[in-house]
Parts: structure tokens; sequence; C-alpha cells
């Protein structure tokens, strides 16, 4: 795949999740408001696998923002630390070629959580309050 297609490829998938994340937000905003005239609805949104995947939802969108902080802290930041750390990505992506895709999928976004937060704990004077 040449780099335009996966980078146009990407570009698709952001704009389709961020409007999916959109209309879940829309719905959700109007069954909270509806809710409390509804005591079947209100019911409905209480059981347990609606919260369940809520929470899952709430994770991978927590998960997602972080990544999202240090993706745009190692693209922006022109220092010799974030070279240093972009290579580091690199080497352990040509490791990762030779294992099965969901065990280097798994590594490297372990990979990229370590190194967010040494980036975080080593940036200080940047740091963001949550």
């Amino acid at each position: 795949m040449a780099r335009e297609d996966f980078l146009d490829d990407i570009h698709i998938r952001i704009l389709r999740v961020t409007e999916d994340l959109r209309i879940i937000q829309r719905e959700l905003n109007c069954a909270v408001m509806e809710a409390p005239g509804d005591p079947e609805l209100m019911e409905m949104l209480n059981q347990l696998p609606e919260l369940e995947s809520l929470d899952v939802l709430k994770s991978a969108l927590d998960q997602m923002r972080h990544f999202l902080w240090f993706y745009t802290q190692v693209m922006t930041d022109g220092s010799e630390d974030s070279d240093q750390l972009r290579q580091s990505i690199r080497q352990n992506v040509t490791e990762d070629a030779s294992l099965s895709p969901r065990v280097a999928a798994a590594q490297k976004f372990k990979q990229l959580s370590d190194a967010a937060l040494l980036q975080h704990f080593n940036d200080g004077k940047t740091r963001k309050p949550n």
C-alpha cells in the first residue's frame, strides 16, 4: 500500500469514527433527556449490558485521547528526544514484523503507551492537567 493510500485510508477512518461518535453522543443525549419521563427507558438504560458497553467505550476513548496527546507531542516537537523516540518506535515496528499481527499490535500499543508515559514524566514543564 502506498503512503498516500495509507494516509487517505486513515483520514477516511477518522472522519467515519468522528461521525459515529457524534451520532452516539446525540442518541445518548436524547435518551438521557427522555429517560426521566419514561420509566421503561430509564430501566433499560440502567441494565448491565448497556452500562458495560458505555464503560468499554469510555475506556477506549480515554486510551485514544492519551495516545493522541502523545502522538501530537512526538510529531510536532522537533527536539532530539522526539527524534530518538520516533527512531525507537520505528525499530520496534520492524522487530514486530516477524510476530503475529495481534501480538505485534498489542506490543506496539504497550510500547507506545510506555513511551508516552516516559515522555510525559520527562517533559514536566509542558504537562497538561486532566
